[in-house]
C-alpha cells in the first residue's frame, strides 16, 4: 500500500489553533490540488480528532473528477477511513453518509455499543489492536479490502503514529502565510515524538501555491508517486 500524508500548516508548523478549531490555511489552488489527490486515491483517512474538530466529508468536489472515477469503473468517491480507538465518532458525522464506503477502525477496548452504532449508521467497523488502533494491523485490514493508495489528511496524532510504524511513503505539506503560535496548538506530527530513529525525508519538489509553498518529500529515499 502506498501511504501519502498530506497536510496544511501555518508558517510555524501548526495544523490548528490551541483551541483546535478549524483553521483556513490553504487557498483555492491548494484545495484543488488536494481534491485531485483524493480523486486518485482508493481511500482518505483521518483521525477521530479531525472528525470532532472539522466534521469533514472527505469526498471529491470536482464533478469532472467524479465522472472520471465513474468512467474508470471506480466508486464516485474514495472510501473514508477514521482511526478511532475508543469509538468517539458521532453517528451523524458527515463521513458517515452514504456518499462513499466508510471504515471506522477501532480497538478492542471500544464499547460494543459504539461499534453497533457505527454499523447501524452504515459504516464497516474494523477492529485492529487491543487498547489503541494498531496502524500496521489497520492498514493490513484496509489492503485486504482492496485499498492500495491511501491518502492521510490528519491530524497530528495519526500522522505521528504512521511515521512511528514506518508506514509513510510520501509527505506533502502546504505551508501557509500565517503564524498561529501556542505551545498547545497541534502540529504536523504530535504523539510522543521521536528522540532517536528520526524518519529521513528526501526533498522531491517545491512549488509556490496561493500565498504559500508546497513541499514534497519522499520517505526513506523512496520516490514520491503523486
Amino acid at each position: 500500500m502506498h501511504v501519502h500524508v498530506n497536510a496544511a500548516t501555518s508558517a510555524d508548523g501548526k495544523l490548528a489553533s490551541r483551541e483546535r478549531s478549524q483553521l483556513r490555511i490553504s487557498g483555492p489552488e491548494d484545495f484543488d490540488r488536494v481534491d485531485a489527490i483524493r480523486a486518485e486515491s482508493d481511500a482518505v483517512a483521518v483521525g477521530v480528532g479531525t472528525v470532532l474538530a472539522d466534521d469533514p466529508s472527505l469526498t471529491v468536489k470536482d464533478e469532472d473528477r467524479v465522472a472520471d472515477r465513474e468512467g474508470d469503473g471506480r466508486p464516485s468517491h474514495p472510501a473514508r477511513v477514521v482511526f478511532d480507538s475508543r469509538g468517539r465518532t458521532p453517528t451523524d458525522a458527515a463521513l458517515l453518509d452514504d456518499a462513499a464506503t466508510t471504515y471506522v477502525l477501532v480497538a478492542e477496548a471500544a464499547p460494543e455499543g459504539r461499534r453497533e452504532a457505527f454499523a447501524s449508521a452504515g459504516a464497516e467497523v474494523v477492529v485492529a489492536g487491543s487498547d489503541r488502533v494498531d496502524p500496521s494491523a489497520g492498514l493490513d485490514a484496509l489492503a485486504d479490502r482492496g485499498i492500495d493508495r491511501l491518502l492521510v489528511e490528519g491530524g497530528g496524532e495519526l500522522i505521528f503514529s504512521l511515521f512511528e510504524a514506518g508506514l509513510v511513503d510520501e509527505l506533502t505539506v502546504y505551508v501557509g502565510a500565517t503564524v498561529v503560535g501556542g505551545r498547545d496548538a497541534p502540529t504536523l506530527a504530535d504523539g510522543e515524538g521521536f528522540v532517536e530513529g528520526f524518519p529521513e525525508l528526501s526533498l522531491d519538489g517545491v512549488e509556490r501555491l496561493d500565498d504559500g509553498v508546497l513541499l514534497r518529500w519522499a520517505v526513506d529515499g523512496r520516490p514520491a508517486d503523486e
